[in-house]
């Protein structure tokens, strides 16, 4: 699978490390920044990866940040986009078999450092359900669509 990845200072270690294990399980990864420890503002990594998954440059994004709150915002203001912080393994299961969600967004400050790997590999592996889900994923979509700001 082709994954956009991209994280502010507050992800690169952990970025690099999920970067590592993805292209270890076969995915082609496209690395959209940041690449140091520097600080630096998240919108413009989320704006990246979401534009590379709305645009089909990438199957599915992976965002990192020290809560995940910020990116995730960030992230979901590109039309398309289906952003979720997942903490633990349920969450990211659910995030894709309920909600389709096609950006993993990670806390670096708040994942585990033995969570990391079965999280991605959850949320990777996981399909959607579609059936209810689909309906309540297309009146997002709907909304997304006629509600676009002027």
């Amino acid at each position: 699978m082709n994954v956009a990845i991209g994280a502010d200072h507050a992800g690169f270690e952990m970025k690099e490390r999920v970067k590592q294990h993805l292209e270890s399980r076969g995915h082609v990864v496209q690395d959209f920044g940041t690449h140091s420890t520097e600080s630096t503002d998240y919108p413009p990594f989320a704006f990246r990866v979401g534009e590379a998954v709305r645009d089909g440059a990438a199957e599915r994004g992976v965002l990192l940040c020290d809560s995940g709150n910020g990116i995730a915002i960030a992230a979901n203001k590109v039309g398309g986009i289906r952003a979720t912080i997942c903490l633990n393994v349920k969450m990211a299961e659910l995030a894709r078999r309920h909600n389709d969600a096609n950006v993993l967004v990670l806390a670096s400050a708040f994942t585990a450092p033995d969570a990391l790997v079965p999280i991605l590999d959850t949320w990777f592996a996981s399909p959607f359900d579609g059936g209810r889900h689909a309906r309540r994923v297309a009146q997002i979509t709907e909304y997304e669509r006629t509600h676009q700001h002027q």
